[in-house]
């Protein structure tokens, strides 16, 4: 069984207390480090005038960057399964002479 840490995440001025994995620490660390980065940038370049509104938009940009990302790989799949199935047909051409 992995050894469970107490941390504490801030998040916008707000502390959040966690019961984490070791393994999970990190991570969790580099996000909440994002999360407020992308805050400030959005506090910076938009007249923002509730932390919820600026929560809901980094919230939409990391849930777009995933979504994106996994269609980048899904269509770099179908890409490559094309080329392979081009490739073998030129390879059965060969051979078949």
């Amino acid at each position: 069984m992995a050894e469970k840490l107490k941390i504490k995440i801030s998040i916008a001025d707000r502390v959040y207390p966690l019961t984490v994995e070791t393994t999970q620490e990190e991570g969790l660390r580099t996000a909440s480090k994002k999360i407020d980065a992308t805050i400030k940038k959005f506090e910076e370049s938009y007249a923002v005038r509730d932390k919820q509104d600026v929560l809901a938009m980094c919230a939409l940009q990391f849930a777009s960057q995933i979504e994106q990302t996994q269609i980048d790989k899904s269509t770099d799949l179908v890409d490559a399964f094309d080329r392979l199935k081009k490739l073998d047909e030129k390879i059965e051409s060969f051979l078949s002479k």
